[in-house]
């Protein structure tokens, strides 16, 4: 053992010593011979650029950037990678949807978790804490809900082409709307077609399922990652940016994170609030599906200014089929909560972060779901409140000077 352990050490020695000397990585393309030509002699050389310092040798001088031939590779270079670029971006648009939602849901749990590691948590523990405590109030919410909603979804199924036949009865511009849409012929044909459209139905609606319940599934695993890790992500970020400019972009960079960090949490209070009040209205005046419709009401009402409508017309119209009085009293219920919560709710727990006029937020959501759909919807207020914080340090006081 002790002549074998001595062979390898030579050999070892050996190799070291001829890439040393010769600056061809003993590893690789062995033998070395002098037909190698000009690259032989740049071996030369590069044996002695390694330094402690500088194993693989200092950094070189810059290249000539005015040099005619340099502008003109860089300018072909230029629109071939702009050219992959936006290939490469629309052919994995979904996936970047999905990754840019995590990092926007990371963002919204951070304040959270900077909390708890401002007081004396570990970054692990601060972050394994918040993740039980959002898991758990989301499995407990599914828990206690899951079997009465299930319940009242398929009784509102059941029962959907009864409503609109209900309301017809009732109502002469229902009438006209079912004669000249068949609204009622083509809910029957939906929730009670043949045997073969049914069948289609589910398979349809069972693919539908698996594709949510996996970008479900990607988007948790990512803000897991995101979240554990973003303090390295923003200093690599910030690493990006030259020094001269570093300090100014890390003031700027952590007011966008606090911004979007404080609309996410805002934002999620203003449904919960929205849903349970929804709730609490619609078991006192006693109309159908409750829980079904609160829940509604709140994943809609995450989507700024036009969800909240959605989701009131649609209660409406179900209060509708109990009686006129009823839907004209859920109207007023939803306009008065709207007022609450553009006025009161939205100031108070999002406007002092954000700061978006309210033109500007209109525009933003019109944008952003044009894009992006629900997702474009959801990032366009804070997406606008980290332009217009830009816009105001940067682009202004530069256009001033100018």
């Amino acid at each position: 053992m002790g002549a074998h352990d001595l062979n390898n050490a030579q050999r070892r020695s050996c190799n070291h010593s001829l890439e040393v000397e010769t600056g061809h990585h003993a590893l690789v393309a062995q033998p070395h011979t002098e037909a190698e030509g000009p690259v032989a002699a740049a071996e030369a050389v590069a044996a002695h650029l390694s330094t402690a310092q500088h194993a693989l040798g200092p950094p070189g001088k810059p290249l000539n950037r005015r040099s005619p031939f340099f502008i003109g590779m860089s300018a072909a270079a230029g629109v071939a990678v702009m050219v992959g670029m936006v290939g490469m971006i629309i052919a994995v648009r979904d996936m970047l949807i999905l990754i840019g939602l995590a990092l926007f849901l990371a963002m919204g749990l951070e304040p959270a978790v900077s909390v708890l590691a401002r007081r004396q948590f570990p970054r692990w523990a601060a972050v394994i804490t918040v993740l039980i405590a959002g898991l758990a109030v989301v499995g407990g919410f599914l828990a206690a809900t899951i079997p009465p909603l299930a319940r009242q979804a398929t009784q509102f199924i059941t029962h959907a082409p009864t409503m609109v036949f209900q309301l017809q009865n009732h109502h002469s511009i229902l009438v006209r709307l079912n004669d000249h849409f068949h609204l009622q012929q083509r809910m029957q044909q939906t929730f009670s077609g043949d045997a073969g459209g049914l069948f289609n139905g589910l398979l349809g609606a069972g693919q539908v399922v698996f594709n949510a319940l996996t970008s479900t599934l990607i988007v948790v695993v990512l803000t897991v990652y995101f979240v554990a890790d973003l303090p390295r992500i923003r200093a690599t970020l910030y690493r990006l940016i030259p020094h001269s400019r570093r300090p100014r972009a890390i003031l700027l960079g952590d007011e966008i994170f606090a911004k979007v960090g404080g609309y996410v949490l805002g934002n999620l209070l203003i449904s919960l609030i929205t849903g349970v009040l929804t709730f609490v209205f619609l078991v006192i005046v006693r109309v159908p599906y409750p829980l079904l419709l609160s829940i509604l009401v709140a994943v809609l009402d995450l989507i700024p200014v036009i969800g909240s409508t959605i989701a009131g017309v649609v209660v409406c119209l179900v209060a509708l089929s109990v009686s006129l009085p009823v839907c004209l009293i859920t109207i007023g219920f939803f306009l008065i909560y709207r007022l609450v919560e553009d006025y009161l709710l939205v100031p108070k727990i999002i406007g002092r972060v954000v700061k978006v006029p309210a033109l500007v937020t209109v525009v933003a959501i019109l944008l952003g779901g044009a894009l992006l759909g629900i997702v474009g919807a959801l990032v366009a207020i804070p997406a606008a409140a980290a332009l217009l914080l830009l816009t105001r340090e940067v682009l202004f006081p530069c256009l001033d000077r100018t």
